[in-house]
């Protein structure tokens, strides 16, 4: 299968050394406005590199087009790439609006094609362990949860979109929305959620976060997202179960532990037995799982409305934010401007 990549920030860079480990499929073409960047890549992998899309789409045989874009351009390069008959990897989040995430849904759907979205977090291994502990239900129900993202650098990229409000949601919608993916894979749908954040009071690179979500199944979870942790970028999570706790930390060597309470019964103390998932590059599992999708014609586990399902979370917090208010989840959610 060949792929064109569109857009080589950092995740453009990351997919493009990703499937050179992929078999059966080739990197054939890249794109970006930037000529530097395109023409670097283009040397170091031998393929030929585009100033956009409309150029590459017109001169290459492309199976696959991955977009690695700002978020608020995600939507034209979904419809074109659509058009043109290419199946579509498209980073997270999905769009800037539900409108726009509706529209880029239906494009892939009226144009036959295969749309995934890069919710990579399912693939790392401390999270997924989590999901299969979880599901498997080894330690009862959970009752809380609580998760952490950010560190103390504040991301930088091209016209310094990041910075940009209404073209990156700010860390709301471009960073924690990880951990909403993660959440409702595992939890299930949200119904209700409560936020707040510094936006509008603050520096908008000292960011910081704090999302209540209310699942329909009853679970309480506490989503932090922060640019104000010196200490460098960091994910942490806590699960409080029934008959047990599971944690994770970034930043401590044994990043995942499973924390079970001894036969004796309720009272005994907890024995603390690590878990180290074998450590393989996430963003490569997860264009592997695209592919191996594509081939079997099976849909990939994060579909365009899988993703949007997290982007209705994503702008719930926003409009908590901006109108001091609960927001209840109804599936039509809108943007805060």
């Amino acid at each position: 299968m060949r792929v064109g990549i569109v857009g080589l920030g950092t995740m453009g860079t990351v997919h493009a050394a990703s499937y050179q480990e992929i078999p059966g499929c080739q990197l054939a073409a890249v794109a970006d406005i930037q000529q530097d960047r395109r023409e670097r890549l283009a040397q170091k992998y031998g393929v030929r590199g585009y100033a956009t899309l409309a150029d590459m789409l017109a001169e290459e045989d492309l199976d696959i087009v991955d977009i690695c874009l700002p978020t608020h351009l995600h939507r034209d390069h979904v419809e074109m790439a659509a058009a043109a008959g290419k199946h579509v990897f498209c980073e997270k989040p999905l769009a800037r609006s539900r409108e726009d995430g509706l529209a880029m849904i239906e494009a892939c759907r009226k144009a036959g094609v295969t749309f995934g979205v890069g919710h990579v977090v399912r693939f790392f291994p401390e999270f997924r362990r989590a999901w299969e502990i979880i599901q498997a239900g080894e330690l009862g129900q959970v009752g809380t949860v609580y998760t952490f993202r950010g560190g103390g650098g504040f991301p930088t990229a091209w016209q310094d979109w990041y910075a940009h409000y209404h073209w990156s949601g700010g860390l709301t919608l471009d960073l924690i929305i990880h951990d909403f993916d993660f959440l409702r894979w595992t939890l299930g749908d949200v119904e209700r959620v409560y936020a707040k954040g510094t936006r509008g009071r603050d520096y908008n690179r000292l960011e910081h976060v704090l999302v209540s979500l209310r699942f329909k199944s009853g679970v309480i979870g506490n989503v932090e997202g922060s640019w104000l942790n010196l200490g460098g970028f960091g994910t942490k999570f806590e699960f409080a179960c029934e008959r047990g706790l599971l944690t994770h930390d970034s930043k401590t060597a044994a990043g995942f532990r499973s924390y079970r309470q001894k036969d004796s019964g309720p009272g005994g103390p907890g024995v603390a037995v690590p878990e180290n998932p074998l450590d393989k590059n996430p963003y490569t599992l997860q264009l592997e799982h695209f592919l191996e999708c594509l081939r079997q014609g099976k849909e990939p586990m994060i579909t365009g409305e899988e993703a949007l399902a997290a982007l209705d979370i994503a702008l719930a917090a926003l409009e908590s934010i901006a109108t001091g208010k609960p927001v209840v989840l109804r599936g039509e959610r809108g943007v805060e401007g």
